[in-house]
């Protein structure tokens, strides 16, 4: 990778995950009649904005706390809980917004749980949230022992640039196919790529990239934070140590 500074980085990061934020909430109300919680098509156009902000920039987001040049050095235990909440934050918005398409599909007769992007998608959401029970119990519950959280570490690492990946996988093929189903019927055919494909199609590329930027900050060695032995950045959340 390029020896841009983190900060800098990170400020490009968060704005390109502003503009995925803000690209498809554009989607949806221009191209796609905008909001509602009546049960109509409406209604389905939260599912993506909710993947999208939580599954997605939130989650980056909370995967990059540790990155943050001021978390290497003071109290271990403010950063694990900012971290904790922004990936509780973002599984609150992904819940929200695969209720936001059963209550679509059950409202109009539609079977749920029938494409691959239906899969992977409710596949990705239930590894997440096994991964933020997990890193809860593990480093925020004071019963989890050292050499525990010591091995799991390594795992929770792996697994939460794999979800990310999966999700931005998810959001991707979400994309696609709500496109391929919309382009018909009356409507200029996908395949011409008229401006909601082309708009919609950037807005998938701007989220891959957003997602392979924060897999890449993760795996480079110098944004790590260096592993510290001291009794503080073991402490967990509810400890009675004060």
């Amino acid at each position: 990778m390029l020896d841009v500074p983190f900060l800098p980085f990170c400020a490009f990061l968060g704005t390109l995950g502003l503009l995925c934020v803000a690209m498809v909430g554009t989607w949806c109300q221009h191209w796609r009649g905008g909001f509602s919680l009546d049960g109509s098509s409406r209604t389905f156009n939260w599912h993506p904005v909710l993947m999208v902000t939580g599954l997605v920039v939130l989650y980056g987001a909370a995967a990059l706390v540790y990155r943050i040049p001021n978390t290497w050095s003071g109290p271990k235990l403010p950063w694990k809980v900012l971290h904790g909440s922004l990936a509780l934050g973002a599984f609150i918005l992904t819940v929200l917004g695969l209720a936001a398409v059963f209550c679509f599909h059950n409202s109009q007769g539609t079977p749920n749980m029938y494409s691959l992007h239906s899969w992977m998608g409710l596949g990705t959401v239930l590894l997440f949230s096994c991964q933020w029970a997990a890193g809860f119990g593990a480093f925020l519950l004071p019963w989890a022992p050292t050499w525990l959280r010591a091995l799991y570490k390594p795992i929770h690492v792996f697994f939460g640039s794999t979800i990310l990946m999966l999700s931005v996988a998810s959001c991707v093929s979400g994309i696609n196919e709500k496109l391929f189903f919309s382009l018909k019927n009356g409507t200029t055919a996908y395949k011409l790529l008229p401006a909601e494909a082309v708009f919609a199609n950037t807005l998938g590329l701007l989220i891959l990239i957003f997602g392979v930027l924060v897999v890449a900050a993760l795996a480079r060695p110098s944004w790590k934070r260096p592993d510290s032995n001291s009794p503080d950045s073991r402490q967990p959340l509810l400890s009675g140590e004060r």
